[in-house]
């Protein structure tokens, strides 16, 4: 477990491996932990980042409900990788983590190898998402 401060708050995340950077994010009112089964198999074929994000498991939970967007939750993700020395990765996540990994690839392809979104969706009963 590490921690480091980025955007007013302190984030959790673990890394392990080396090679090619990999960042997964979790699913809502889920954490990190559920990675960890893959930092255990895929060992050293990967540098993989798992982190918590705002609101969850050991990362900071700010009171003001200003503190959580999209866009919040999109730079975090991108200051966690810089701050790791990552300029370009992997992204991917499940449910929540998918819909945040599509939109930080929305707001900074340069930095998206590829993306690996499970069991996610443009929002709940959301025709714009749906149409964008």
């Amino acid at each position: 477990m590490s921690r480091v401060k980025l955007n007013g708050i302190e984030i959790d995340y673990a890394v392990s491996g080396r090679g090619r950077p990999v960042i997964l994010s979790h699913g809502y009112g889920a954490t990190r932990r559920m990675w960890d089964g893959q930092h255990a198999a895929l060992g050293d074929r990967c540098r993989l980042v798992t982190w918590d994000m705002r609101g969850h498991g050991q990362t900071e939970t700010p009171d003001d409900p200003a503190q959580y967007s999209t866009e919040l939750t999109v730079a975090d993700t991108r200051a966690l990788l810089q701050a790791l020395g990552v300029n370009r990765a992997v992204v991917g996540g499940l449910s929540l983590g998918g819909y945040v990994s599509l939109a930080f690839y929305l707001a900074h392809p340069e930095m998206v190898e590829a993306l690996i979104i499970c069991d996610s969706g443009p929002g709940y009963r959301n025709a714009d998402a749906r149409t964008a």
